[in-house]
């Protein structure tokens, strides 16, 4: 899918992580990519993450009742006539029509890139007046739902009691649109936001970026740290000069201190190995993406030699991080893999696409074939077989 007119230097400009935006079906030919029962099919599996959301009488707390899948079939047969709404997390990991919808998105850059949730509601459904600290993109895939936005919130805004929702204690519209098939809107971080199904057919896609807080950094980042410290890494003042006071912790010994510190955690080279390891890592590891057999390195070769296009899993995650102008760091799934030489030029290629094709003198050089044999093995990259 391919937008037909969208000024992306003017949206990264003017709304980017500053305001929202309602874009009229810009596409060049809007088709919903998922039918209703194909998401339901999916909130059965085990291994999705799936919620319903149902609306009850009450105390508003108590109102939005929350249950997690995966689901039986015939739980869906039992909805009654309360508005209510089904929720299923990454479905672009599983549906290529519905991965192919980030497409457009990706003059952000790849690493921002989250997934892709699907929402179906009936008449009157949502998940309530809510704020997220992470741009999104509301693709309205069929059926309306109407959209009401607020007031930028903070940490510090109110919410209400729940366990599974993020609900605010209060919400005032200032401005709401209604969306039709093909219509998308942009919410920044932090914007008070409340969608309401229009009608019983009411499908929503929303492309959610990635946007790691202070704390998550700081948290992961020095757990891996502590775990590849030395014992013998202490503290050491050769050179000691009797001081007047000896309950003073002097000046010289403090920056000592805090330099021990500092260079375990403000190597730029560690941290853009470590990030890029963390960032790429799969959102679901625990789901196996291996072919049943490994790939041999003829059948690559094969393949490659016959032009047969080769595509990412929409599942993993590919990024790199350039060390010199012939030296990249190349991540995929939470692996890292040095790149100079031929690889560069592949490892650009890669990255870049979800779906292409090979030369054949690129694909000739070991180091190349190495790494394809590698992804092909655990999953992350296959031959194209759509067609």
């Amino acid at each position: 899918m391919q937008f037909r007119d969208f000024d992306i230097d003017g949206f990264l400009r003017n709304y980017w992580q500053r305001k929202p935006l309602l874009i009229r079906n810009p596409w060049k030919d809007w088709r919903n990519p998922l039918e209703a029962d194909e998401l339901a099919g999916l909130a059965c599996e085990e291994g999705i993450e799936a919620r319903l959301i149902e609306q009850a009488s009450g105390q508003p707390q108590r109102a939005w009742q929350v249950e997690h899948g995966p689901f039986a079939e015939a739980r869906f047969d039992r909805l009654g006539a309360k508005p209510w709404t089904l929720l299923v997390q990454a479905v672009d990991h599983h549906i290529p029509d519905v991965a192919a919808l980030i497409t457009p998105f990706r003059f952000i850059p790849n690493w921002r890139i989250d997934d892709v949730m699907v929402s179906y509601a009936s008449d009157g459904g949502g998940v309530g007046p809510h704020f997220d600290q992470y741009d999104v993109f509301l693709v309205q895939g069929c059926g309306k739902r109407l959209w009401q936005l607020g007031s930028m919130c903070t940490s510090h805004t109110e919410l209400l009691p729940h366990d599974d929702l993020r609900l605010l204690a209060s919400f005032e519209a200032t401005e709401e649109w209604i969306l039709e098939p093909g219509d998308i809107l942009y919410v920044p971080p932090g914007i008070a936001h409340n969608g309401v199904a229009l009608g019983d057919d009411c499908m929503t896609y929303s492309v959610g970026f990635r946007a790691p807080s202070t704390s998550e950094l700081i948290a992961h980042y020095c757990d891996d740290v502590l775990d590849n410290l030395q014992d013998d890494s202490r503290y050491r003042d050769p050179g000691l000069e009797a001081q007047a006071n000896q309950g003073e912790i002097s000046g010289a010994a403090m920056a000592r201190l805090n330099g021990m510190i500092a260079e375990k955690m403000l190597d730029p080279a560690a941290f853009a190995k470590w990030f890029g390891q963390y960032n790429t890592a799969r959102k679901y590891p625990d789901i196996d993406w291996r072919p049943e057999e490994p790939v041999d390195i003829e059948a690559l070769q094969s393949g490659i030699a016959s032009g047969s296009p080769l595509r990412r899993n929409p599942a993993s995650r590919f990024s790199f991080f350039r060390q010199g102008p012939e030296l990249l760091l190349l991540f995929v799934d939470g692996q890292s893999f040095e790149c100079s030489g031929d690889v560069v030029a592949f490892t650009e290629l890669v990255c870049s696409n979800d779906c292409f094709t090979l030369d054949r003198d690129v694909a000739a050089s070991p180091p190349v074939l190495t790494l394809l044999k590698t992804f092909f093995d655990q999953g992350s990259l296959a031959f194209d077989t759509e067609d």
